[in-house]
């Protein structure tokens, strides 16, 4: 046969699963070329907080964070039961601290201890308060040179001043300005810095979050001599019998055969926006809206299926990982998404309501059980859109989606129907179409709660995830403050998936398995593309990224003759 190119490892899709891969690959004495579909690095991951959910990870016990995985090992087993992903979790626990020790000494992928940041249950055994969740250092965008153009920007509504990333810290920062000169100084370094990029680049090149993670796997990239094939999709896998042997691409210059000697890592990001898939696989009714890159279109399943590899579906609590998600217009007329992560939810003075105008979730969960319970509730009472009620005075003060706070003219964001004002609850109801009654009910209900500072109904404010996202400075309750002062706005929120649960079917060392479970020789699959270790279960901050790096680190060991093995056995 002739080949346009060989390669040990070929690695389809850059995003951070694909370039952990690439990456360590190349660290092991591999050959490496990536192919990525799009013009950009970075995918999903690149518009994500960018936290990773590491149990046991060194920057946290060096902050004095103490955390073990067998105890994580407790809070997973009793969140997700002991099915088809146990040895996987053992595996991802095993191995994630010395991932991210293996990283930080070797490449430039840097991470910082996010300290106090509660996992999602609290309430389950082996949850931990702190010491799981690590999020990248900050990076210079402009140590890229040309090729910070490569790297995918985040969502405009992430942006200010129209291309300034901004962290959590950040904002603190911004909004307190005027009360410490510490607070100052950190908000006129980020804009002057802004200010200046602007005359050279399209946006910021101070990066923060998942943009820093994927900059900082692509610089490293780099500085091996990674190559990266841009709009270079995988069409067709070539095969000797069973085996993967190479894959044929297709791009500017016609297809292209490239040989790989140690296999091919599929980490296209999962099946997003397949509409096949996603009618397979989705809840009914099958989400609208999603927050993966819109080139993730199912490319790593569909190509898998060709060679009789499995999808693995089964004992999924969740076929994806989800966000309540309000529409946004933007300026040059396009919708955008605006996922309720954290920022708004769980504020007090908020409630979520549906068609029958009636509360059917504790507001400050998590993103993903949000969703859930939206979900649960549309089956009896029309729940999609739900509807996130409040004060005007609560969007000035905490904002309110992709409304910042400090905002008190809402008059733009009403003429574009992202929020609905009235001066009453009955006129607000009519306007979107919920049940009046109950809205007041509902709101009359929430209201006394609020005096004393205990949710009766759904518990706001009762786990410590709640009260992390809260108002620190509210009480008795920070999540629990009387809607009683109009006028009143109510913002509609549907289900979005962050990213997929269902993928294919693997071994712990990221083999892609066929329906008789026995591996593929020369096909491996890492993050979305790959069945989740977390089974549709949303344990903690970084749930889909931490499995991204830690098993993308796994195919490429693997493939370099190194397997760990650590954690696998029963």
């Amino acid at each position: 046969m002739n080949w346009d190119m060989e390669t040990d490892l070929l690695v389809a899709g850059a995003g951070p699963g694909g370039m952990t891969a690439a990456l360590v690959a190349a660290i092991e004495g591999l050959d490496v070329v990536v192919c990525e579909k799009s013009a950009q690095v970075g995918g999903t991951g690149a518009t994500s907080a960018g936290g990773l959910w590491i149990p046991g990870n060194k920057p946290s016990r060096v902050a004095g964070f103490e955390d073990s995985p067998e105890e994580a090992g407790r809070y997973l087993n009793a969140l997700i039961g002991d099915e088809g992903t146990s040895a996987h979790r053992r595996a991802y626990l095993a191995d994630g601290p010395d991932v991210i020790d293996y990283l930080m000494d070797k490449t430039d992928v840097q991470f910082l201890p996010c300290g106090l940041h509660p996992d999602y249950h609290n309430n389950v055994p082996g949850a931990a308060s702190s010491g799981r969740a690590i999020i990248p250092q900050n990076f210079d965008g402009r140590l890229l040179g040309r090729d910070f153009e490569r790297v995918r920007p985040p969502i405009p509504e992430f942006m200010l001043m129209g291309g300034m990333m901004v962290s959590k810290v950040d904002i603190v920062s911004l909004l307190g300005r005027y009360r410490s000169l510490s607070a100052c100084r950190h908000s006129a370094g980020i804009v002057l810095r802004y200010l200046a990029d602007r005359l050279r680049y399209r946006r910021g090149t101070r990066l923060v979050m998942g943009n820093a993670l994927v900059a900082r796997l692509f610089y490293s990239l780099k500085r091996r001599d990674v190559p990266v094939l841009f709009e270079s999709p995988i069409q067709d896998f070539v095969k000797d019998g069973d085996a993967v042997v190479g894959a044929v691409l297709g791009t500017s210059d016609g297809p292209r055969r490239i040989r790989a000697r140690r296999g091919i890592v599929l980490a296209t990001g999962g099946f997003a926006h397949n509409p096949k898939y996603r009618e397979a696989f989705m809840p009914d009714p099958t989400p609208h809206y999603s927050m993966a890159a819109r080139t993730n279109t199912g490319d790593g399943l569909a190509l898998a299926e060709t060679v009789n590899a499995a999808i693995d579906s089964k004992g999924h609590q969740s076929a994806a990982f989800w966000t309540p998600v309000s529409v946004t217009k933007r300026e040059d007329g396009s919708e955008g998404l605006y996922p309720h992560l954290a920022m708004d939810r769980a504020k007090p003075g908020l409630i979520a309501v549906n068609a029958a105008g009636r509360r059917f979730v504790n507001e400050a969960v998590s993103y993903h059980d949000f969703v859930e319970a939206m979900y649960r509730s549309h089956e009896t009472v029309d729940t999609m859109p739900s509807w996130l009620i409040c004060e005007t005075s609560f969007i000035t003060k905490y904002g309110l989606g992709a409304i910042h706070p400090e905002t008190r003219d809402l008059s733009k964001y009403t003429c574009s129907g992202y929020v609905t004002v009235a001066e009453n609850l009955d006129v607000l109801a009519g306007k979107i179409g919920v049940d009046a009654d109950g809205l007041r009910d509902s709101v009359g209900r929430h209201n006394g709660f609020s005096n004393v500072g205990i949710d009766e109904d759904f518990g706001k404010g009762d786990l410590e995830l709640n009260r992390f996202n809260g108002d620190s400075a509210h009480s008795p309750n920070p999540c629990l403050a009387p809607i009683e002062n109009g006028p009143f706005a109510a913002m509609a929120v549907w289900p979005a998936e962050l990213g997929c649960s269902v993928g294919l079917a693997t071994n712990p060392d990221c083999q892609v398995l066929d329906a008789e479970n026995t591996p593929i020789p020369g096909l491996y699959a890492c993050g979305n593309d790959m069945g989740s270790v977390m089974a549709g279960a949303y344990p903690g901050p970084g749930t889909t990224l931490g499995p991204a790096i830690v098993f993308g680190w796994r195919a490429a060991m693997h493939a370099a003759g190194h397997p760990s093995g650590r954690g696998v056995a029963d």
